[in-house]
């Protein structure tokens, strides 16, 4: 039986969110937190923090920003989704199904990257991934684990009816591998890479096969960032000065570098392996271009279409089309009249152009 622990939370978020803090008309502020969870996209989060650079730019605004780690990626969503952050690492996917999804307007603030290897299926002692048939599956169920299993079992023409899905939290999956009765486990890096060095373990689908699909976002609550514009203009700042310094080639860059790599729980080779199977976008303007493509509209026409058939994208949702996404030129997909989540490249076009 499929466990419904992603469902029940994400149900839970939503029967709050007309007495939470979400509720309530966003205002005009001066203290602001993000959270982020373990992930090799979103490591420079905790380094802005730790560092200072995220304060700097606080400071330049007159505004003060704490980053906050949550251990447990879906915990870190559903505190946002209930108002306890104004922003928040995820994915498309877990955007447009939690808080978009549960009637939370969201921005994409920043597209820092997208998996282009670092999301993956890993079955033990099988080498193929048809092997997966009649098994166990571990994953963060209705995750974009859950969206990845099921572009690749499209590609043995097999479904989710010839296994069985179990709902495994990011932070228990290393632990839940090393049992004798867990064989198949779909996870993201760096909970990937430690499961794949095991010598039973091989890596049989991963996120290069379907390159630009699983996006890594800073999302920041809608009403907030339209109060306050120096928020968004203090976080994309920080942001992209610590893009550049770790895409470089100094000592300072490999120095920034190690410290995210000591923090997931690698070494700096380890780390920069990782990032080689992410497309970060170091460069706001290609952060902009790839946001503003025509290749997005598709891209999230398809991911609501695998939410609506997981019954996750919003309460009664009729079609795939219930929550609304915009994007920057202006278009919808979906349901132009409850827009909840926005793609919006106005902040990356400040950084891009050297104006904040």
């Amino acid at each position: 039986m499929i466990k419904n622990f992603a469902k029940a939370t994400l149900l839970a978020a939503a029967l709050a969110l007309p007495f939470g803090p979400q509720a309530s008309f966003a205002e005009e502020k001066t203290d602001f937190s993000v959270c982020w969870s373990i992930y090799v996209g979103w490591m420079p989060w905790g380094y802005l923090q730790d560092s200072g650079i995220m304060r700097k730019w606080a400071d330049k605004y007159d505004i003060s920003v704490e980053i906050v780690q949550i251990n447990d990626y879906v915990e870190s969503i559903n505190q946002y989704t209930a108002g306890e952050f104004d922003g928040c690492s995820m994915t498309n996917m877990d955007a447009l199904s939690i808080p978009a999804g549960g009637g939370v307007d969201t921005t994409a603030l920043i597209v820092g990257d997208y998996s282009n290897g670092n999301d993956g299926i890993i079955l033990k002692d099988k080498s193929v991934l048809a092997d997966i048939n009649g098994q166990n599956v571990n994953l963060v169920e209705l995750s974009v684990s859950h969206y990845l299993l099921a572009r690749a079992l499209d590609t043995v023409d097999l479904s989710e009816r010839d296994l069985t899905v179990i709902n495994t939290s990011d932070a228990d999956m290393i632990a839940a591998y090393a049992t004798p009765d867990v064989t198949a486990v779909v996870t993201w890096n760096p909970l990937l890479s430690e499961i794949e060095a095991q010598a039973n373990a091989t890596k049989v689908f991963d996120s290069s096969m379907i390159p630009g699909e699983i996006i890594d976002i800073m999302m920041v609550n809608t009403e907030t960032l339209a109060d306050n514009p120096n928020f968004g203009k203090a976080l994309v700042g920080a942001w992209y000065e610590l893009m550049a310094l770790m895409s470089s080639d100094g000592e300072a860059g490999a120095a920034a570098r190690t410290a995210m790599a000591d923090a997931s729980g690698t070494d700096l080779a380890g780390y920069d392996a990782q990032l080689s199977t992410t497309k970060m976008f170091y460069d706001p303007a290609e952060a902009v271009e790839f946001t503003k493509s025509a290749e997005l509209p598709a891209t999230m026409k398809f991911v609501a279409e695998f939410l609506f058939d997981k019954g996750i994208l919003g309460e009664g949702a009729p079609s795939p089309e219930f929550v609304g996404v915009s994007f920057p030129d202006g278009s919808v997909y979906g349901d132009a009249t409850n827009v909840k989540l926005r793609f919006d490249t106005t902040y990356m076009e400040m950084a891009a152009s050297g104006s904040l």
